[in-house]
Order: C-alpha cells, then sequence, then structure tokens
C-alpha cells in the first residue's frame, strides 16, 4: 500500500492547504508521495522539507512588497509574480527553503504543469535544487495570461491545473491506493467555462492544443470532482475542503485575510483529524 498526498492549486486560496498541511506535520503523519499543482507545488513542497508555517509567515511579510507580486511585476516582466524575488530572494534569502532537508526526505513530490504544446500534463519528481532549482515549481504556478511560458528541457510549461487541475487518477497509476485529496473549493462548487477564452485564443494562437486544453478544463475538472465524490463514498480516498468559498484573492495584498484563510485550514484538519488518521491505518 502507498500513501498519497493530492494537492489541488488554487493561486492564494492555497493557504488553506497550507494550514491543512501544517496540522498534518505537527502531528507527524507520512506519506510515500505528495503531487502539487500550481499552488499545491508552491505551497505543498514544505511538506517534504519539513517546514511549518512557511507558507503563512512569507505570504504575509512580502503580500504588501511589490517586490513581490502585483500589476507592476506583470508590465515588467511578463510575470504576476516576480520571478527573480518570489522564486531567488525570498527562498533562497529571506525565508530559506531547507534544500537539504528536502532533499534527504525519501517521499517522493510531484509537480504537475502544462505543455503548452501538446496541451497534456507534465508530471515531475522534483528532486530539489540540482533539478533547475525552483523552475519546476515556477512551471506549476504560472498562470496562463499573467505568466511568461517557462521552459525547462526543451519543454514549454504553465500552470498544471490547466491539464490535470486534481491529479488523482494520475497519482493511482503510479501505484498510489490510499490517497488523501486536499481541495481548495467547497463541496458544491463546479467548474464554468473560462470567461476569458477570447483573449486566450489571440494570446495563444500558436499553440491551438493548448487553447484546446483550456476550452475543456471545465468539463475535465467537474468530470474529476465526480470520480473524487464516487471514490469518497466508497471510503477509498480521503477528502478535505473547504466549507464555503474562501474569501480571498488571487493575488491578496492583505495580510490578515491570509491568515484567515491559513487558520480555516488548520480548523478543517483538526475538526477531522482522527477521522484521517483511522483511514490511514484502515
Amino acid at each position: 500500500m502507498k500513501k498519497g498526498l493530492v494537492l489541488e492549486g488554487g493561486a492564494m486560496r492555497g493557504l488553506f492547504t497550507a494550514g491543512v498541511i501544517d496540522v498534518m506535520m505537527e502531528e507527524k503523519i507520512e506519506y510515500d508521495g505528495i503531487i502539487g499543482v500550481s499552488a499545491g507545488a508552491a505551497f505543498g513542497c514544505n511538506y517534504k522539507s519539513g517546514q511549518i508555517g512557511r507558507v503563512v509567515r512569507y505570504n504575509t511579510r512580502f503580500c504588501r512588497d511589490k517586490r513581490f507580486a502585483g500589476v507592476g511585476s506583470l508590465l515588467k516582466t511578463g510575470n504576476i509574480f516576480n520571478t527573480e524575488f518570489a522564486y531567488g530572494e525570498v527562498p533562497l534569502k529571506y525565508d530559506i527553503f531547507d534544500f537539504k532537508t528536502y532533499e534527504s526526505n525519501p517521499m517522493d513530490f510531484y509537480v504537475v504543469c502544462t505543455d503548452v504544446e501538446t496541451g497534456e500534463g507534465v508530471y515531475h519528481n522534483y528532486l530539489g535544487q540540482n533539478d533547475h532549482g525552483f523552475d519546476w515549481i515556477r512551471a506549476s504556478a504560472s498562470m496562463p495570461i499573467v505568466s511568461q511560458i517557462v521552459d525547462i528541457e526543451g519543454k514549454k510549461l504553465l500552470d498544471g491545473g490547466i491539464a490535470d487541475s486534481v491529479p488523482i487518477k494520475e497519482f493511482e497509476k503510479m501505484g498510489y491506493d490510499k490517497n488523501v485529496v486536499i481541495l481548495t473549493r467547497p463541496a458544491d462548487y463546479r467548474k464554468k467555462k473560462n470567461a476569458l477564452m477570447p483573449l486566450i485564443r489571440m494570446k495563444y494562437r500558436k499553440y491551438p492544443k493548448l487553447v484546446k486544453a483550456m476550452e475543456n478544463r471545465h468539463l475535465v475538472y467537474n468530470e474529476t470532482l465526480d470520480y473524487i465524490r464516487e471514490q469518497e463514498k466508497a471510503g477509498k480516498l480521503f477528502v478535505i475542503q473547504p466549507r464555503e468559498s474562501l474569501n480571498i484573492g488571487k493575488i491578496e495584498k492583505n495580510p490578515e485575510r491570509i491568515k484567515a484563510v491559513y487558520e480555516e485550514g488548520r480548523r478543517a484538519m483538526k475538526s477531522r483529524l482522527e477521522e484521517l488518521k483511522q483511514f490511514l491505518d484502515s
């Protein structure tokens, strides 16, 4: 039996996930592997490095810093999250990411990106600092329209959520058969067709398969949610998600709101802690 943790993205909704996984780490809950998409990758990697509280700490510290994220960075660099600062100075200088612990931890950590030429998911077992620095994490979290395409090993990559927002089926194919899924939307949520499709078709006209994937994203996402519900009812999956829609922006400048969503994740996990332990031990 292989125990897995699946982390949905959702930009700053990922602070909910950060709260959930911090409680898991405090309780010393271990998995054989984790797979993260977008913010799920950017925040989830701290599970493998064992850094409780790091996600909420650096986000509250830098959320109002113009060097970190915002329209200014988008206009200047093409990335709403500034590459040099958010993926360079912050993890290497100001709130240091523990690569030593990450690389010595035997747990696998998979990052999901979308190949813009094929429109398909790329599932990469991220090994650490010598594995292209933070580029795999950055690629997974590079939201379309507001981010540059990231080139790694000849692949042109964007946000993993385009191709596979909740990669539970892919994780099951890898052999993970006892899985926990953290979603960042409430149970009644259903994704609608992207209202920005005209802009997307124009911006990515060189990548028709990417455009097709984005046209169908809501259908794939909702089908995945249906699958998750079926597996959860059958006792084959354990799902954690917020009760209501999270009150937080994609680029959140209010540190109190960041803390509130993080605390909501902590409360959600604490309220179901014994259930989770029973599921993993069964």
